[in-house]
Protein backbone atom coordinates (compact mmCIF):
# COMPACT_ATOMS: atom_id res chain seq x y z
CA UNK A 1 0.00 0.00 0.00
CA UNK A 2 1.34 3.42 -0.96
CA UNK A 3 2.11 5.85 1.88
CA UNK A 4 -0.43 8.50 2.84
CA UNK A 5 0.51 11.75 1.00
CA UNK A 6 -1.02 13.86 3.79
CA UNK A 7 1.32 12.28 6.34
CA UNK A 8 4.27 12.71 3.98
CA UNK A 9 3.52 16.40 3.65
CA UNK A 10 3.13 16.78 7.42
CA UNK A 11 6.53 15.14 8.02
CA UNK A 12 8.18 17.60 5.64
CA UNK A 13 6.46 20.60 7.20
CA UNK A 14 7.52 19.50 10.69
CA UNK A 15 11.19 19.18 9.82
CA UNK A 16 11.43 15.37 9.39
CA UNK A 17 11.46 14.66 13.16
CA UNK A 18 7.98 14.00 14.48
CA UNK A 19 5.77 12.24 16.98
CA UNK A 20 2.32 10.81 16.36
CA UNK A 21 0.80 13.83 18.08
CA UNK A 22 2.77 16.20 15.85
CA UNK A 23 1.47 14.53 12.69
CA UNK A 24 -2.09 14.29 13.97
CA UNK A 25 -2.01 18.01 14.75
CA UNK A 26 -0.39 19.09 11.51
CA UNK A 27 -2.46 16.91 9.19
CA UNK A 28 -5.74 16.98 11.11
CA UNK A 29 -5.85 13.17 11.24
CA UNK A 30 -7.13 11.01 14.05
CA UNK A 31 -4.43 9.54 16.27
CA UNK A 32 -5.01 5.94 15.18
CA UNK A 33 -4.72 6.84 11.50
CA UNK A 34 -1.66 9.00 12.10
CA UNK A 35 0.00 6.24 14.13
CA UNK A 36 -0.65 3.56 11.53
CA UNK A 37 0.33 5.77 8.60
CA UNK A 38 3.48 6.97 10.33
CA UNK A 39 4.58 3.43 11.06
CA UNK A 40 4.02 2.40 7.45
CA UNK A 41 5.86 5.46 6.15
CA UNK A 42 8.78 4.93 8.54
CA UNK A 43 9.11 1.31 7.42
CA UNK A 44 9.05 2.14 3.71
CA UNK A 45 11.28 5.23 3.92
CA UNK A 46 13.90 3.75 6.27
CA UNK A 47 13.23 6.21 9.09
CA UNK A 48 14.90 5.89 12.49
CA UNK A 49 13.04 5.39 15.74
CA UNK A 50 14.04 7.33 18.81
CA UNK A 51 12.61 5.96 22.04
CA UNK A 52 12.54 8.18 25.11
CA UNK A 53 12.97 6.86 28.65
CA UNK A 54 9.26 7.50 29.14
CA UNK A 55 8.45 5.13 26.29
CA UNK A 56 7.41 7.85 23.85
CA UNK A 57 8.55 7.39 20.25
CA UNK A 58 10.01 9.95 17.86
CA UNK A 59 10.34 9.22 14.13
CA UNK A 60 13.38 10.66 12.35
CA UNK A 61 13.04 10.65 8.57
CA UNK A 62 15.74 11.23 5.95
CA UNK A 63 15.17 14.41 3.98
CA UNK A 64 15.27 12.39 0.77
CA UNK A 65 12.51 10.02 1.83
CA UNK A 66 10.35 10.97 -1.15
CA UNK A 67 13.10 9.89 -3.52
CA UNK A 68 13.43 6.61 -1.62
CA UNK A 69 9.70 5.98 -1.88
CA UNK A 70 9.57 6.97 -5.54
CA UNK A 71 12.25 4.47 -6.38
CA UNK A 72 10.47 1.82 -4.35
CA UNK A 73 6.88 2.29 -5.45
CA UNK A 74 5.72 2.17 -9.03
CA UNK A 75 2.32 3.39 -7.83
CA UNK A 76 3.81 6.65 -6.59
CA UNK A 77 5.54 7.23 -9.91
CA UNK A 78 2.29 6.54 -11.77
CA UNK A 79 0.41 8.92 -9.45
CA UNK A 80 2.87 11.71 -10.13
CA UNK A 81 2.70 11.03 -13.87
CA UNK A 82 -1.11 10.96 -13.88
CA UNK A 83 -1.25 14.17 -11.84
CA UNK A 84 0.70 15.96 -14.57
CA UNK A 85 -1.34 14.39 -17.38
CA UNK A 86 -4.64 15.14 -15.67
CA UNK A 87 -3.59 18.76 -15.17
CA UNK A 88 -3.18 19.07 -18.96
CA UNK A 89 -6.38 17.16 -19.73
CA UNK A 90 -8.45 19.17 -17.29
CA UNK A 91 -7.14 22.42 -18.73
CA UNK A 92 -8.15 21.24 -22.22
CA UNK A 93 -11.60 20.35 -20.89
CA UNK A 94 -11.94 23.79 -19.32
CA UNK A 95 -11.10 25.68 -22.50
CA UNK A 96 -13.14 23.31 -24.70
CA UNK A 97 -16.44 24.93 -23.68
CA UNK A 98 -15.29 28.33 -24.88
CA UNK A 99 -14.00 26.81 -28.11
CA UNK A 100 -17.32 25.01 -28.64
CA UNK A 101 -19.19 28.25 -28.03
CA UNK A 102 -17.23 30.11 -30.69
CA UNK A 103 -17.40 27.15 -33.07
CA UNK A 104 -21.17 26.89 -32.57
CA UNK A 105 -21.71 30.59 -33.26
CA UNK A 106 -19.43 30.50 -36.30
CA UNK A 107 -21.02 27.35 -37.70
CA UNK A 108 -24.56 28.64 -37.32
CA UNK A 109 -23.59 32.05 -38.72
CA UNK A 110 -22.11 30.51 -41.86
CA UNK A 111 -25.13 28.23 -42.30
CA UNK A 112 -27.54 31.15 -41.88
CA UNK A 113 -25.59 33.22 -44.44
CA UNK A 114 -25.62 30.36 -46.93
CA UNK A 115 -29.36 29.80 -46.49
CA UNK A 116 -30.25 33.50 -46.76
CA UNK A 117 -27.98 33.88 -49.79
CA UNK A 118 -29.69 30.94 -51.44
CA UNK A 119 -33.12 32.35 -50.65
CA UNK A 120 -32.14 35.74 -52.07
CA UNK A 121 -30.72 34.10 -55.20
CA UNK A 122 -34.01 32.34 -55.78
CA UNK A 123 -35.83 35.64 -55.42
CA UNK A 124 -33.40 37.30 -57.84
CA UNK A 125 -34.13 34.56 -60.33
CA UNK A 126 -37.83 35.29 -59.96
CA UNK A 127 -37.39 38.99 -60.76
CA UNK A 128 -37.26 40.34 -57.23
CA UNK A 129 -33.52 40.96 -57.17
CA UNK A 130 -33.36 44.70 -56.44
CA UNK A 131 -34.95 44.91 -53.07
CA UNK A 132 -33.85 41.50 -51.85
CA UNK A 133 -30.25 42.21 -52.76
CA UNK A 134 -30.30 45.41 -50.78
CA UNK A 135 -31.93 43.58 -47.90
CA UNK A 136 -29.24 40.92 -47.97
CA UNK A 137 -26.46 43.51 -48.00
CA UNK A 138 -28.07 45.37 -45.15
CA UNK A 139 -28.51 42.19 -43.08
CA UNK A 140 -24.88 41.19 -43.59
CA UNK A 141 -23.68 44.68 -42.66
CA UNK A 142 -25.77 44.65 -39.50
CA UNK A 143 -24.94 41.14 -38.33
CA UNK A 144 -21.22 40.83 -38.76
CA UNK A 145 -20.05 43.91 -36.83
CA UNK A 146 -22.37 43.14 -33.90
CA UNK A 147 -21.27 39.53 -33.63
CA UNK A 148 -17.55 39.74 -34.29
CA UNK A 149 -17.06 43.03 -32.47
CA UNK A 150 -16.50 40.86 -29.39
CA UNK A 151 -13.37 39.46 -30.99
CA UNK A 152 -12.03 42.72 -32.41
CA UNK A 153 -8.72 44.20 -31.20
CA UNK A 154 -10.58 47.21 -29.77
CA UNK A 155 -12.67 44.99 -27.52
CA UNK A 156 -9.59 43.12 -26.29
CA UNK A 157 -7.83 46.38 -25.48
CA UNK A 158 -10.90 47.77 -23.74
CA UNK A 159 -11.26 44.81 -21.37
CA UNK A 160 -7.62 43.86 -20.90
CA UNK A 161 -7.00 46.19 -17.97
CA UNK A 162 -10.17 45.14 -16.16
CA UNK A 163 -9.40 41.46 -16.70
CA UNK A 164 -5.91 41.79 -15.24
CA UNK A 165 -7.21 43.77 -12.29
CA UNK A 166 -9.98 41.38 -11.31
CA UNK A 167 -9.27 38.00 -12.88
CA UNK A 168 -6.32 35.90 -13.96
CA UNK A 169 -8.52 33.81 -16.25
CA UNK A 170 -8.28 34.00 -20.03
CA UNK A 171 -11.43 34.06 -22.13
CA UNK A 172 -11.78 30.29 -22.47
CA UNK A 173 -11.19 29.71 -18.77
CA UNK A 174 -13.71 32.44 -17.97
CA UNK A 175 -16.35 30.65 -20.07
CA UNK A 176 -15.86 27.47 -18.04
CA UNK A 177 -15.99 29.46 -14.81
CA UNK A 178 -19.22 31.15 -15.95
CA UNK A 179 -20.77 27.76 -16.71
CA UNK A 180 -19.62 25.62 -13.81
CA UNK A 181 -17.97 27.91 -11.28
CA UNK A 182 -14.60 27.23 -9.72
CA UNK A 183 -15.20 24.33 -7.38
CA UNK A 184 -16.13 23.96 -3.75
CA UNK A 185 -14.29 26.57 -1.63
CA UNK A 186 -14.65 24.27 1.40
CA UNK A 187 -13.16 21.07 0.00
CA UNK A 188 -10.67 21.02 2.87
CA UNK A 189 -13.15 22.08 5.53
CA UNK A 190 -12.78 18.89 7.59
CA UNK A 191 -9.01 19.11 7.44
CA UNK A 192 -9.19 22.74 8.56
CA UNK A 193 -11.65 21.83 11.32
CA UNK A 194 -9.40 19.21 12.90
CA UNK A 195 -6.31 21.34 12.50
CA UNK A 196 -7.99 24.17 14.37
CA UNK A 197 -9.19 21.80 17.10
CA UNK A 198 -5.74 20.26 17.59
CA UNK A 199 -4.21 23.75 17.64
CA UNK A 200 -6.59 24.74 20.45
CA UNK A 201 -5.80 21.54 22.35
CA UNK A 202 -2.05 22.02 21.99
CA UNK A 203 -2.19 25.71 22.84
CA UNK A 204 -3.90 24.65 26.08
CA UNK A 205 -1.22 22.00 26.69
CA UNK A 206 -3.50 19.09 25.91
CA UNK A 207 -6.37 19.84 28.30
CA UNK A 208 -9.56 21.70 27.34
CA UNK A 209 -13.23 22.12 28.15
CA UNK A 210 -16.06 21.54 25.68
CA UNK A 211 -16.82 25.25 25.34
CA UNK A 212 -13.35 25.80 23.87
CA UNK A 213 -14.00 23.23 21.12
CA UNK A 214 -17.63 24.00 20.24
CA UNK A 215 -16.82 27.03 17.98
CA UNK A 216 -15.20 24.59 15.54
CA UNK A 217 -18.06 22.08 15.36
CA UNK A 218 -21.31 22.19 13.43
CA UNK A 219 -24.62 21.26 15.00
CA UNK A 220 -24.04 20.55 18.69
CA UNK A 221 -27.70 19.95 19.49
CA UNK A 222 -30.33 21.81 21.42
CA UNK A 223 -29.64 23.61 24.69
CA UNK A 224 -30.60 20.64 26.85
CA UNK A 225 -28.45 18.33 24.67
CA UNK A 226 -25.42 20.59 25.02
CA UNK A 227 -25.40 20.04 28.77
CA UNK A 228 -24.37 16.42 28.24
CA UNK A 229 -21.57 17.47 25.83
CA UNK A 230 -22.18 14.51 23.52
CA UNK A 231 -20.64 16.51 20.69
CA UNK A 232 -17.21 15.94 22.27
CA UNK A 233 -17.34 12.18 21.64
CA UNK A 234 -16.00 12.40 18.04
CA UNK A 235 -13.12 14.58 19.27
CA UNK A 236 -12.25 12.12 22.03
CA UNK A 237 -12.39 9.20 19.62
CA UNK A 238 -10.28 10.91 17.00
CA UNK A 239 -7.45 11.93 19.33
CA UNK A 240 -7.63 9.26 22.05
CA UNK A 241 -8.84 11.79 24.58
CA UNK A 242 -9.85 11.09 28.17
CA UNK A 243 -12.65 12.77 30.14
CA UNK A 244 -12.20 13.76 33.77
CA UNK A 245 -14.87 14.92 36.20
CA UNK A 246 -14.25 17.72 38.68
CA UNK A 247 -15.52 17.60 42.29
CA UNK A 248 -18.32 19.91 41.15
CA UNK A 249 -19.38 17.40 38.48
CA UNK A 250 -17.96 19.38 35.54
CA UNK A 251 -16.30 17.45 32.69
CA UNK A 252 -12.91 18.36 31.24
CA UNK A 253 -10.95 16.57 28.53
CA UNK A 254 -7.25 15.84 28.14
CA UNK A 255 -5.31 14.23 25.29
CA UNK A 256 -2.08 12.51 26.38
CA UNK A 257 -0.81 11.78 22.87
CA UNK A 258 -1.15 15.41 21.82
CA UNK A 259 0.94 16.47 24.80
CA UNK A 260 4.07 14.84 23.37
CA UNK A 261 6.13 16.63 20.74
CA UNK A 262 9.50 16.09 19.06
CA UNK A 263 10.47 19.74 19.36
CA UNK A 264 9.52 22.81 21.35
CA UNK A 265 6.89 24.77 19.46
CA UNK A 266 5.43 28.19 19.90
CA UNK A 267 1.66 28.42 20.36
CA UNK A 268 -0.01 27.90 17.02
CA UNK A 269 -2.31 30.53 15.63
CA UNK A 270 -5.92 29.39 15.66
CA UNK A 271 -8.94 31.25 14.38
CA UNK A 272 -11.60 32.21 16.88
CA UNK A 273 -14.08 29.92 15.16
CA UNK A 274 -14.27 27.70 12.08
CA UNK A 275 -15.44 29.85 9.19
CA UNK A 276 -16.85 28.29 6.05
CA UNK A 277 -16.16 30.21 2.86
CA UNK A 278 -19.16 31.26 0.74
CA UNK A 279 -19.52 29.89 -2.76
CA UNK A 280 -18.67 32.27 -5.57
CA UNK A 281 -20.65 32.34 -8.77
CA UNK A 282 -17.48 32.77 -10.80
CA UNK A 283 -13.88 33.87 -10.45
CA UNK A 284 -14.15 35.65 -13.81
CA UNK A 285 -14.36 39.42 -13.89
CA UNK A 286 -17.69 41.15 -14.43
CA UNK A 287 -16.65 41.96 -17.99
CA UNK A 288 -15.86 38.33 -18.71
CA UNK A 289 -19.17 37.21 -17.22
CA UNK A 290 -21.09 39.72 -19.34
CA UNK A 291 -19.16 38.65 -22.42
CA UNK A 292 -19.87 34.96 -21.76
CA UNK A 293 -23.56 35.63 -21.13
CA UNK A 294 -23.77 37.84 -24.21
CA UNK A 295 -22.17 35.25 -26.44
CA UNK A 296 -24.45 32.62 -24.92
CA UNK A 297 -27.47 34.77 -25.82
CA UNK A 298 -26.13 35.26 -29.36
CA UNK A 299 -25.62 31.50 -29.62
CA UNK A 300 -29.19 30.75 -28.49
CA UNK A 301 -30.75 33.38 -30.76
CA UNK A 302 -28.69 32.05 -33.65
CA UNK A 303 -29.95 28.53 -32.93
CA UNK A 304 -33.57 29.73 -32.93
CA UNK A 305 -33.11 31.69 -36.17
CA UNK A 306 -31.40 28.72 -37.79
CA UNK A 307 -34.20 26.45 -36.66
CA UNK A 308 -36.79 28.64 -38.32
CA UNK A 309 -34.79 28.63 -41.57
CA UNK A 310 -34.31 24.86 -41.49
CA UNK A 311 -37.97 24.13 -40.74
CA UNK A 312 -39.30 21.46 -43.04
CA UNK A 313 -35.85 20.30 -44.18
CA UNK A 314 -36.39 21.48 -47.78
CA UNK A 315 -33.58 24.06 -47.70
CA UNK A 316 -31.05 21.63 -46.21
CA UNK A 317 -31.94 18.93 -48.72
CA UNK A 318 -31.54 21.38 -51.56
CA UNK A 319 -28.26 22.99 -50.44
CA UNK A 320 -26.63 19.92 -48.91
CA UNK A 321 -23.02 20.16 -47.68
CA UNK A 322 -22.48 22.29 -44.59
CA UNK A 323 -26.17 23.18 -44.25
CA UNK A 324 -27.16 19.51 -44.25
CA UNK A 325 -24.49 18.80 -41.65
CA UNK A 326 -25.76 21.65 -39.44
CA UNK A 327 -29.30 20.34 -39.75
CA UNK A 328 -28.09 16.91 -38.65
CA UNK A 329 -26.62 18.30 -35.43
CA UNK A 330 -29.16 21.08 -34.96
CA UNK A 331 -30.69 19.64 -31.79
CA UNK A 332 -27.23 19.40 -30.25
CA UNK A 333 -26.60 23.05 -31.09
CA UNK A 334 -29.96 24.06 -29.64
CA UNK A 335 -29.40 21.99 -26.47
CA UNK A 336 -25.94 23.55 -26.05
CA UNK A 337 -27.43 27.03 -26.46
CA UNK A 338 -30.13 26.40 -23.86
CA UNK A 339 -27.75 24.68 -21.45
CA UNK A 340 -25.15 27.45 -21.79
CA UNK A 341 -27.57 29.93 -20.24
CA UNK A 342 -29.67 27.50 -18.19
CA UNK A 343 -26.84 25.92 -16.20
CA UNK A 344 -25.47 29.24 -14.82
CA UNK A 345 -29.00 30.42 -14.02
CA UNK A 346 -29.81 27.29 -11.99
CA UNK A 347 -26.38 27.40 -10.38
CA UNK A 348 -26.89 31.03 -9.33
CA UNK A 349 -30.02 30.24 -7.31
CA UNK A 350 -28.43 27.08 -5.91
CA UNK A 351 -25.45 29.14 -4.68
CA UNK A 352 -27.77 31.64 -2.99
CA UNK A 353 -29.47 28.81 -1.11
CA UNK A 354 -26.16 27.15 -0.24
CA UNK A 355 -24.61 30.38 1.03
CA UNK A 356 -27.61 31.07 3.27
CA UNK A 357 -26.91 27.76 5.02
CA UNK A 358 -23.21 28.61 5.33
CA UNK A 359 -24.01 32.02 6.82
CA UNK A 360 -26.27 30.39 9.42
CA UNK A 361 -23.60 27.85 10.44
CA UNK A 362 -20.92 30.54 10.65
CA UNK A 363 -23.21 32.69 12.78
CA UNK A 364 -23.86 29.83 15.21
CA UNK A 365 -20.15 29.08 15.61
CA UNK A 366 -19.30 32.76 16.02
CA UNK A 367 -21.92 33.13 18.77
CA UNK A 368 -20.35 30.23 20.68
CA UNK A 369 -16.93 31.85 20.35
CA UNK A 370 -18.27 35.18 21.63
CA UNK A 371 -19.89 33.51 24.62
CA UNK A 372 -16.58 31.88 25.46
CA UNK A 373 -14.66 35.14 25.13
CA UNK A 374 -16.98 37.62 26.79
CA UNK A 375 -19.33 35.87 29.16
CA UNK A 376 -17.29 33.45 31.21
CA UNK A 377 -19.30 32.67 34.29
CA UNK A 378 -17.89 31.25 37.50
CA UNK A 379 -18.79 27.69 36.51
CA UNK A 380 -16.90 27.93 33.22
CA UNK A 381 -13.90 29.54 34.90
CA UNK A 382 -13.81 26.67 37.40
CA UNK A 383 -13.95 24.14 34.59
CA UNK A 384 -11.02 25.77 32.78
CA UNK A 385 -9.02 25.98 36.01
CA UNK A 386 -9.67 22.31 36.69
CA UNK A 387 -8.57 21.43 33.14
CA UNK A 388 -5.24 23.14 33.80
CA UNK A 389 -4.46 20.39 36.32
CA UNK A 390 -4.26 17.93 33.43
CA UNK A 391 -2.27 20.24 31.17
CA UNK A 392 1.21 19.01 30.30
CA UNK A 393 3.78 19.46 27.57
CA UNK A 394 6.46 16.88 26.94
CA UNK A 395 9.25 17.65 24.48
CA UNK A 396 11.53 14.74 23.62
CA UNK A 397 15.10 15.96 23.17
CA UNK A 398 18.11 13.82 22.34
CA UNK A 399 19.03 13.82 26.04
CA UNK A 400 15.74 12.06 26.81
CA UNK A 401 16.37 9.15 24.46
CA UNK A 402 16.83 5.66 25.84
CA UNK A 403 17.30 4.05 22.43
CA UNK A 404 17.59 5.03 18.76
CA UNK A 405 17.97 2.96 15.62
CA UNK A 406 20.49 5.46 14.23
CA UNK A 407 23.44 3.81 16.01
CA UNK A 408 24.38 0.32 17.14
CA UNK A 409 22.81 -0.91 20.38
CA UNK A 410 26.19 -1.74 21.95
CA UNK A 411 27.44 1.77 21.26
CA UNK A 412 24.36 3.21 22.91
CA UNK A 413 24.80 0.98 25.96
CA UNK A 414 28.46 2.04 26.27
CA UNK A 415 27.45 5.69 25.98
CA UNK A 416 24.73 5.25 28.60
CA UNK A 417 27.21 3.49 30.95
CA UNK A 418 29.69 6.32 30.46
CA UNK A 419 27.01 8.91 31.30
CA UNK A 420 26.15 7.10 34.47
CA UNK A 421 29.81 6.92 35.49
CA UNK A 422 30.23 10.64 34.89
CA UNK A 423 27.05 11.36 36.79
CA UNK A 424 28.26 9.21 39.73
CA UNK A 425 31.69 10.82 39.83
CA UNK A 426 30.09 14.25 39.75
CA UNK A 427 28.10 13.45 42.82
Amino acid sequence: MAPNPTIMQAVEQLGYRVTVGDVATQAGLNVAEANQGLLALATDAGAHLQVAETGDIVYLFPKTFRVILRNKYLQLRLQEWWKKVWGILFYLIRISFGILLIASIALMTIAIIIIITAINSDRDGNGGGGNSSNHSDGWGFFYFPDLFWYFSPDYRTHYQERRRAKSDLNFFEAVFSFLFGDGNPNTKLEERRWREITSVIRNNRGAVVAEQISPYLDNIGEKYQQEYEDYMLPVLTRFNGQPAVSPQGEIVYYFPELQVSAAKKRPQSASVYLEEFPWRFSAASSGQILLSAGLGAVNLVGALVLGSLLRGGIVAAKLGGLVAFVQGIYWLLLAYGIGFLGIPLVRYFWIQWRNSKIVARNRDRLERARLLASEKDASLENKIDYAHQFAAEKVIDNEDLAYTTETDLLEQEDAEWQRRLERGSGE
